[in-house]
């Protein structure tokens, strides 16, 4: 049994993990190499100041980045076993990650690990179809495997509830200053290795929408191409609102993510609720659920897409070179 992970392995498994969702793509994870164990951080270079002072929205992409790395070393043979927080006096480090006892990779986690480089982000409107029982089951357990819940909003009312909490989160944000020249300063018109493509925003907002979408762009949707009437739309919680508990919920919304990947399902995120403080009570509060609202998405199938850039696994490594020789011996 292996007792220290090496280099090579944090760089295999990092490539999955780079491919985490994060807010306006900012890719606010690091990974290091340390006593054999490897560790995610926090980057708080890339922390969003206005749109995630408190960063939440940095947790929850880093425990996307995290439920990656599992599978990633899961699949090459070399399981992990996960502390959250490992380090009460170093906030920055969310993860600690050392080798666990050799097992083949589950079936679910060679299906999960396939669709990592086929998930992105869809913002354009979905097709009319209905998202069968079983996935929405499907989607329920992946959310619940992870010690989270995932709240499928069902009933014209219930939907045009969230839907106003959505957009009333939407305009305080719109009158944020600060905010919206956040927002600026991560579109990208010309390629880059992070931030969002103008390409990746949402069509042009229309009084008819339901849903706010945020559009990064000019660009208008064609003709007949409104946005889905009656959209599936599921909120994603946790037991708590704790650094661990987002962490916890990051893993819990990209196994979701996954799976809907894997039944051909398209997914959006709707963070406005949830980076309003009001607005997510309002949700709590609506849902009567137990724990706190993390994340609200919008489901669907979709016309496919691509995944948006990334930056190159070297660097996001926190990997010196005693690190690296050491880790080989």
């Amino acid at each position: 049994m292996e007792t220290r992970y090496r280099a090579e392995q944090l760089r295999a498994a990092a490539a999955d993990a780079i491919r985490a969702p994060s807010l306006l793509n900012s890719q606010p994870w690091r990974f290091r190499l340390r006593d054999g164990a490897i560790e995610i951080l926090l980057d708080p270079g890339r922390r969003l100041a206005s749109a995630d002072p408190t960063g939440w929205a940095a947790r929850v992409a880093c425990g996307a980045a995290l439920f990656n790395l599992r599978l990633a070393l899961a699949v090459a043979g070399t399981p992990a076993e996960v502390r959250l927080r490992p380090e009460p006096g170093e906030p920055n480090l969310l993860a600690r990650l050392t080798p666990a006892a050799p097992r083949p990779a589950t079936g679910t986690e060679r299906t999960l690990h396939r669709a990592i480089p086929r998930r992105f982000s869809n913002r354009a409107p979905f097709w009319p179809d209905p998202v069968p029982a079983h996935d929405r089951w499907q989607l329920g357990q992946a959310a619940q495997d992870e010690g989270a819940w995932l709240e499928l909003v069902i009933g014209t009312g219930a939907v045009a509830a969230l839907a106003e909490i959505a957009r009333g989160a939407h305009r305080v944000l719109e009158r944020d200053p600060g905010y919206q020249a956040q927002l600026q300063d991560w579109l990208r018109r010309e390629p880059a290795p992070d931030g969002v493509p103008a390409s990746a925003g949402a069509p042009l907002a229309e009084p008819q929408d339901l849903l706010p979408q945020r559009s990064f762009g000019s660009r208008h949707r064609a003709p007949g191409r409104d946005f889905e009437p009656e959209p599936l739309v599921a909120v994603l919680g946790a037991p708590g609102n704790t650094p661990a508990d987002q962490i916890t919920a990051g893993q819990a919304l990209q196994r979701v993510l996954l799976t809907a990947t894997d039944l051909g399902l398209s997914a959006s995120l709707i963070s406005q609720p949830i980076e309003v403080a009001s607005a997510r009570e309002q949700l709590r509060r609506a849902l009567g659920r137990f724990g706190t609202p993390q994340m609200v998405l919008r489901i669907g199938f979709g016309q496919p897409g691509w995944a948006t850039p990334r930056r190159t696994v070297e660097e996001v490594l926190d990997l010196s070179a005693h690190q690296a020789e050491h880790s080989a011996v």
